[in-house]
């Protein structure tokens, strides 16, 4: 047995102690209580069939309104009456980057209740190894997403609490099906609300990852098949796609991560309907720092996220994404400059 496999297996026995505690054993063997066909979405965020990408700077609100209004505003959502799934990193209780910033998850709330939402909702689990101590909810009130969620009128839910749903995946490769989080399809629209990192074992970590957070505890990527982490994390996100992507790149991790890296102060807001569109544009602000091997080491097309999300049909290519920016001062515009070298996007102001 290798050191990692001891490590989790005794990340496994904690976190059994710590749910057995909760009266929540059951949840790591319970079956799914029902079966759903993948819930796809359109992107409503495109123009003359190319993918429209929003990066904005400026405070998180102004900031998440700006990169909207790029890509044609709330209004494309058609939120009135509905209820919204804001889906932020909740991976443990640390503050952002390796969490999403509470001013973010603030700011998209107040967002959607001004848009006519009938009912928002925030809702994670957190990592394997950070259940084994605490809830997501608990970590959620350490890292402020609770009281940022709730200030603006929002419910926070934990997904370990609820149920979960049997999603069968004909087009995958590596595996056949995915137990989700019930709350996919217990609300009208998801939102998914990641933060721009690194990551050890999946190279970074956008939208297309931030989806894992949906997922059975027993169907993360390195208890399913660690040999081909990139490939499930693409491949999960075939059970359900959220109608927006808003990345919190307010600060971004741009070295080490998940659990704690390198820090930056990049200041902006990416928005999109498409996740490898988003992701491709997150991974040119990583590669601009030039410090983690894992991202810099590949074109940003050929990371085996992108790569496996396109073949599947996740998102559009180069040819087919439009980049537009809004910001003012000689770092955001360094950084867009930097976004269109490492992706080959060219920015429109």
């Amino acid at each position: 047995m290798t050191r990692r496999w001891l490590f989790l297996l005794v990340a496994f026995a904690a976190t059994l102690f710590f749910l057995g505690r909760r009266n929540s054993l059951g949840m790591l063997f319970a079956r799914p209580e029902r079966r759903e066909k993948p819930k796809e979405a359109s992107n409503l965020f495109t123009e003359k069939g190319r993918s429209l990408v929003g990066m904005a700077a400026g405070d998180a609100e102004n900031a998440v309104r700006k990169a909207l209004d790029l890509i044609g505003g709330v209004e494309k959502l058609d939120v009135r009456g509905k209820t919204v799934l804001i889906k932020p990193n909740v991976v443990s209780g640390k503050p952002h980057p390796v969490t999403t910033n509470p001013a973010v998850v603030e700011a998209v709330v107040k967002l959607l209740y001004e848009a006519g939402a009938a009912k928002v909702y925030v809702g994670d689990m957190s990592a394997f190894i950070t259940l084994a101590t605490s809830s997501t909810l608990r970590h959620m009130e350490k890292n402020g997403i609770r009281s940022a969620a709730e200030r603006a009128g929002a419910e926070v839910v934990g997904f370990e609490d609820h149920a979960w749903v049997e999603v069968p995946l004909p087009e995958a490769r590596y595996i056949d099906k995915a137990l989700v989080t019930e709350w996919l399809f217990k609300v009208d629209l998801v939102v998914n609300l990641p933060v721009i990192k690194t990551h050890r074992s999946a190279s970074y970590s956008i939208c297309l990852k931030n989806f894992i957070g949906c997922t059975h505890l027993r169907q993360r990527p390195y208890l399913v098949d660690a040999g081909h982490w990139e490939e499930l994390v693409a491949e999960f996100n075939l059970a359900f796609r959220p109608v927006l992507h808003i990345v919190d790149g307010t600060v971004s991790m741009v070295e080490g991560g998940p659990w704690e890296g390198a820090p930056s102060d990049t200041g902006v807001i990416i928005a999109s309907g498409d996740p490898v569109a988003a992701d491709v544009v997150g991974l040119g602000i990583i590669r601009a720092h030039g410090r983690w091997d894992r991202v810099t080491g590949k074109e940003v097309w050929q990371q085996t996220q992108i790569r496996h999300a396109l073949a599947l049909g996740l998102g559009r290519d180069r040819e087919r994404i439009t980049l537009r920016t809004d910001g003012s001062g000689e770092q955001f515009a360094d950084l867009v400059k930097e976004v269109h070298e490492q992706t080959g996007l060219e920015p429109s102001f």
